[in-house]
């Protein structure tokens, strides 16, 4: 209305499905109130932080229930425009609470109000008052004190507090002591936030014809364009990505690099601080959350030039945008598993295309949905067939265990091919996806088996290394509940349980027996927890220190061991008959991820998969024709079947601790979905595969449909009902749109 001052609507955290409006706060003009600024509001009886997503002339509400906005954080906007309309398009897209959406793009700091000051970067030098003191002995409790003044002795330009963890571990105590005292001081000027300084220098390498074709056709494209790298392991796919960068950033443009998981990323920075004269930021959830605010905002201002994290930078702001690389884009990881269920490699895409820049998509194997749309042209398909060092891909072969009798896995095929290849100098890897000791504790008398009573689920044996006895406790992997090891069996009273199966640290305890005087490095969670043990076994295991390597799926990503020449899969049955619809795609990816960490250096490789299946169809074609052959014929499987990507699919999942609640609810969605009339297909509702988990019971309704139109024109007055609805308020209920998985 004319005169009346505008609606501001704005995005608030919380499960409501839309956007609050509000009016401007008392004394604010009009002009100093713009989409994207965070803002203090009332949201009940308690006040909270939103975001400015517009203005509007009219509200959602009557103008009477208005409530002003009770101050305005930030004079100029904190959220780009491309952001918010990021946002806003994700919160339709995954059918989330829109303010939960905009809470995710922001580190913590920033969502509960802090200012958005950027931490003045600096380094630490040596004052000459220090210099003097090191003359001086410096003993006792001064040690330390003294190593930090050696420190910046020996590095005149000054290092950052990062250079100085990382050199002498937590100085913050010396540190504070040494500069009340005036032997340091700060020294302020260009930093890297949370990565280290570039060492640029090193030579590239030849590429190959293969390579050469790739980086032309990725620098020659104008505008938006997304390439599916696919490439063989070894292949040189970063090398690719190095070249990409580069062009970007000669260009004055930014770069972002996505990859799965965190334990990945110092190798791939090492590699690009080998090659890029630039500083290199770190986003991801193991930093702090200052470091986050810091790296996001050096990343909103343009400071940051080239970023490389995990899931959650696919929303960092980029004002000068040139170029989005996601490495190893089928992995699972890029899917976020709860809340806000969306797909970083998804919206990455969705990205590049609204800044109409290119995204290179790598891969040695492609997810099916990526490898259909550039099989029907959506997206340039570029292939690396050769391993970039000239050496043949690895030899593999299908282990028959059936009649085998193997100890902890380990058959006698594999401990000689072992004995053969630690005797030539070179490393052994072995993948096993279970961690622990034994996945299930079985009475042998009755077949009593040890479940966690709030899970449908059994526990997992685990070790206890304290004491004398191997076996510890038992844990559930899903909600965490521990429990001693019964001595005899609670329901025959028998005799004592006993381990069935392997996991990772009995076949270490195996391999132990085996190979006596071999070093075996275990890379699992459990052995891996605390901060920075992951990175320093994976350096020690590059320089040879470890001949066996035993780990689950973190092992087998993407890892460069130049020593491993024979790797094995302990289990490949797995996946040969889930009731997961993308467990076949997910075991073939598997396998050649493996296969890939063999043979990458000096000489050709070998690779044993251990099956109880070898005549399955589906294991031969992999083997004997390659992933390629192995993900159409999977394509030509899905397309019959109707699954993705050839329809579209959403779960409506629901838990309760009352087991009648989850089907009731999905039941009476589903009657709601029929009244809308709509073309998709209901599959269910049916019980959830793990059906209880942490004493919630759990059940689901797919929703399938010819494409995204249809799916969304269902979803979107389906989600609204639902919300609104009484039943809702008895379950804990998500939609997931795209799943990853259907468990």
């Amino acid at each position: 209305m004319i005169g009346r001052s505008p609606i501001i609507r704005v995005a608030v955290a919380s499960p409501l499905r839309t956007y609050l409006d509000y009016l401007p706060p008392t004394g604010y003009a009009n002009t100093a109130i713009q989409p994207g600024c965070r803002v203090r509001v009332p949201l009940g009886r308690r006040e909270t932080v939103g975001i400015i997503v517009s203005l509007e002339e009219r509200p959602h509400v009557e103008h009477a229930k208005l409530r002003p906005i009770i101050a305005l954080i930030d004079e100029q906007p904190l959220l780009p425009s491309d952001i918010t309309q990021l946002a806003v398009w994700a919160a339709s897209y995954y059918h989330h609470p829109p303010g939960e959406v905009f809470a995710a793009i922001l580190p913590g700091p920033l969502r509960q109000g802090a200012p958005a000051e950027r931490r003045l970067p600096f380094h630490w030098v040596l004052t000459p008052n220090g210099a003097a003191a090191l003359t001086e002995q410096l003993g006792g409790r001064a040690i330390r004190q003294r190593d930090v003044l050696l420190a910046l002795r020996d590095h005149p330009q000054g290092l950052t507090p990062a250079q100085l963890r990382a050199t002498l571990g937590e100085v913050s105590d010396p540190i504070r002591r040494l500069e009340r005292r005036g032997w340091i001081q700060r020294r302020h000027g260009q930093d890297v936030s949370q990565s280290e300084d570039p060492v640029s220098g090193a030579t590239p390498p030849d590429l190959t014809a293969d390579q050469l074709t790739a980086v032309s056709e990725i620098h020659s494209s104008v505008g938006y364009c997304t390439f599916l790298l696919d490439g063989v392991t070894g292949s040189g796919k970063t090398e690719i990505y190095l070249q990409a960068i580069l062009d970007t950033l000669a260009q004055g443009k930014q770069a972002l690099v996505l990859v799965p998981e965190i334990g990945l990323t110092p190798q791939l920075m090492a590699r690009f601080r080998a090659r890029i004269d630039q500083p290199l930021t770190l986003y991801h959830s193991g930093l702090t959350e200052k470091q986050r605010q810091t790296a996001w905002l050096d990343a909103q201002s343009g400071d940051a030039r080239l970023i490389v994290g995990t899931r959650s930078a696919v929303f960092l702001p980029l004002p000068n945008a040139g170029l989005m690389v996601v490495d190893e884009e089928h992995d699972p990881s890029f899917k976020q598993q709860d809340g806000f269920r969306y797909s970083a490699r998804d919206i990455a895409v969705w990205r590049a295309k609204s800044l109409g820049i290119p995204v290179i998509l790598g891969s040695a194997t492609p997810s099916l949905e990526t490898l259909q749309n550039a099989i029907t042209g959506r997206y340039s398909h570029l292939k690396l067939s050769k391993r970039a060092t000239g050496i043949a891909p690895p030899k593999v072969h299908l282990v028959d265990m059936r009649h085998v009798r193997a100890q902890a896995q380990l058959s006698p095929t594999l401990l000689t091919r072992m004995r053969e290849h630690l005797s030539d100098g070179g490393q052994v890897l072995l993948f096993q996806n279970r961690r622990g000791f034994a996945p299930i504790l079985r009475c042998h008398a009755c077949g009593w088996i040890a479940e966690c009573e709030r899970c449908a689920s059994p526990y997992t044996v685990h070790p206890d290394r304290d004491q004398a006895t191997m076996v510890g406790e038992l844990r559930c992997h899903h909600c965490g509940k521990r429990a001693p090891v019964p001595t005899d069996c609670p329901a025959c009273h028998d005799a004592a349980p006993e381990p069935i199966g392997s996991g990772t640290v009995r076949i270490e305890d195996a391999l132990q027996q085996h190979f006596p005087n071999a070093r075996i490095a275990r890379v699992d969670r459990d052995a891996t927890q605390r901060k920075g043990t992951l990175e320093k076994l994976l350096t020690e295991i590059r320089a040879g220190h470890y001949q066996i390597l035993i780990g689950t799926q973190m092992l087998a990503k993407g890892h460069h061991f130049p020593n491993v020449n024979l790797a094995a899969v302990l289990d490949a049955d797995q996946g040969l008959y889930s009731t997961d619809f993308r467990a076949g795609e997910r075991l073939g990816q598997l396998i050649v991820q493996v296969a890939g960490r063999a043979g990458r250096h000096a000489r050709q490789g070998e690779v044993l998969v251990q099956t109880h299946h070898p005549d399955h169809p589906m294991l031969g074609l992999l083997i004997e024709q390659g992933y390629g052959a192995f993900a159409r014929a999977l394509l030509g499987e899905r397309e019959r079947a109707g699954w993705p990507p050839f329809t579209r699919i959403a779960l409506l999942r629901a838990e309760a601790s009352q087991a009648e609640l989850p089907m009731a609810f999905l039941s009476w969605a589903r009657q709601e979905a029929i009244r809308l009339d709509s073309q998709c297909l209901l599959l269910g509702p049916v019980p959830a595969p793990m059906h209880r988990r942490a004493g919630r019971y759990r059940a689901q309704l797919l929703v399938q449909a010819d494409s995204p139109g249809t799916l969304h024109a269902l979803l979107t007055p389906w989600i609204h009902r639902i919300a609104e609805s009484k039943p809702a308020r008895q379950v804990r209920w998500s939609v997931d749109v795209d799943p990853c998985d259907t468990l």
